[in-house]
């Protein structure tokens, strides 16, 4: 893979090509992209989804939104930095093409503001929840009417590949979803796989997957456009990683390695003496004992710690970039950034005891059984209106539901269209509004 290409500005439908050197730098492409994601109503509705906490009314736990805002100040600074050193090494990108450092963060901080775009309501519990429903759930009847793949896509229902349709799908009088460059949707892409072969691979990019059928055409175009490498022949699709993506994903793990531990002292479900001297192990290096000896407060202690820790772990992230640069853009760079931190036991230590003492409390796995309840109850009402009414079996009760899904989830072709559209209406509530609905269909108005 070469830089050229990787940091493509071109956009779906674009007929002439769009060159770096001929950018408005008051209005670069890639911050377009950035302004583009975080005023859509998909963005929006993340302020009322969960990040660990389902259903959770105190103000100091992060939500979705805020957890994405935080990912992408992280992902512009591990973007610039690492830009930085790349133009360095390869000064052709700017002398020739007029790339500068700010366009790595630009399309870092974008991709990582939209990575949880299109996760369901009530957590991962969400995910699960919508493929559960299609793989032992009441869904297992419409296996029948799909290939392997199609179904695949709803059993194994894929926060990632939701987000790419979110950002992609075109739709009545909009070509191209959100038109971001596709350097942007490139970083964006964590996953760069269809749904088969599961987990082929102990590769990182092979974990999960990347794309619906139903965007297979467009992500195709994408990874060619960026020179991205073909992993796989014949009828399975499969892509090495886009570089940048790298960075995305170490955002991500210093976000919530830290701020999800931080969350759990602030609802008091780790200790904070006991909590504050993970993070000290992890910033020995760097703290200030003086400093941090001298604040008096809680909320200063833990915001110290936190600010150090994630600037420890930035600057460690960018060290394993640039040193595995080359093996990077051959593809051959098989683990996420942080499996590689000299401080991976810190790291390890700290998310351990996060799901023993936050992801495992009774607060979150109630909470999240109630998630389960309404996700499920949501699924089965919608799939079976729809489908009864692509069969012309609907009855008076199928065509009132209907009337809660809005038209553009309603406008599909096949079966499988229609059940993703449905699993992607479902995906796109907030938990609040998740609630709501399942309390209307449920006969409770309040």
């Amino acid at each position: 893979m070469n830089w050229e290409e990787l940091l493509s500005l071109k956009r779906c439908n674009d007929t002439n090509k769009r060159l770096r050197k001929e950018q408005d730098e008051t209005r670069l492409g890639f911050e377009v992209d950035y302004d583009r994601i975080i005023f859509s109503s998909a963005f929006r509705s993340l302020q009322d989804k969960t990040q660990v906490i389902p259903l959770s009314k105190t103000d100091f736990v992060h939500t979705r939104l805020t957890h994405s805002m935080e990912v992408s100040v992280v992902g512009r600074s591990l973007g610039r930095t690492v830009g930085k050193a790349v133009l360095e090494k390869h000064p052709y990108l700017s002398e020739v093409h007029g790339y500068k450092f700010n366009d790595f963060g630009a399309i870092v901080a974008a991709a990582a503001l939209a990575h949880d775009i299109g996760n369901p309501p009530f957590g991962h519990s969400g995910e699960k929840a919508i493929g559960e429903y299609f793989k032992t759930g009441k869904g297992i009847q419409y296996k029948s009417v799909l290939t392997d793949k199609e179904y695949q896509d709803l059993i194994d229902f894929e926060g990632n590949a939701n987000g790419f349709k979110i950002l992609t799908e075109s739709r009545e009088g909009i070509v191209g979803g959100l038109r971001l460059s596709y350097a942007t949707l490139g970083a964006f892409m964590k996953y760069p796989k269809e749904s088969l072969p599961k987990k082929p691979t102990q590769e990182i990019a092979d974990k999960k997957f990347g794309f619906f059928q139903s965007e297979k055409d467009v992500f195709v175009d994408v990874a060619e456009e960026l020179g991205l490498i073909q992993t796989r022949t014949g009828k399975d699709i499969s892509y090495a990683r886009h570089p940048l993506t790298f960075l995305v994903e170490a955002a991500d793990d210093i976000c919530y390695t830290i701020i999800d531990f931080e969350d759990g002292i602030n609802l008091g479900l780790i200790q904070e003496e006991y909590a504050l001297e993970y993070l000290i192990k992890l910033v020995k290096d760097t703290i200030n004992t003086k400093k941090y000896h001298s604040l008096t407060t809680k909320e200063d202690r833990l915001g110290y710690l936190r600010a150090l820790s994630i600037n420890t772990l930035i600057t460690d992230a960018v060290r394993i970039f640039i040193e595995n640069e080359e093996a990077i853009l051959k593809g051959e760079f098989h683990v996420s950034l942080l499996e590689k931190s000299k401080y991976k036991a810190q790291i390890e230590d700290i998310i351990d005891l996060s799901i023993k003492k936050i992801y495992r409390s009774q607060e979150v796995i109630q909470k999240e059984i109630v998630g389960y309840k309404i996700i499920n109850q949501l699924l089965d009402t919608f799939c079976g209106a729809v489908m009864r009414t692509r069969e012309n079996k609907a009855t008076n009760y199928d065509k009132l539901v209907l009337n809660l899904l809005p038209e553009r989830y309603k406008k599909t072709k096949g079966g499988y269209e229609s059940l993703l559209s449905v699993s992607q209406f479902v995906a796109g509530l907030t938990d609040g509004n998740a609630l709501l609905i399942f309390n209307k269909i449920n006969g409770t108005l309040v």
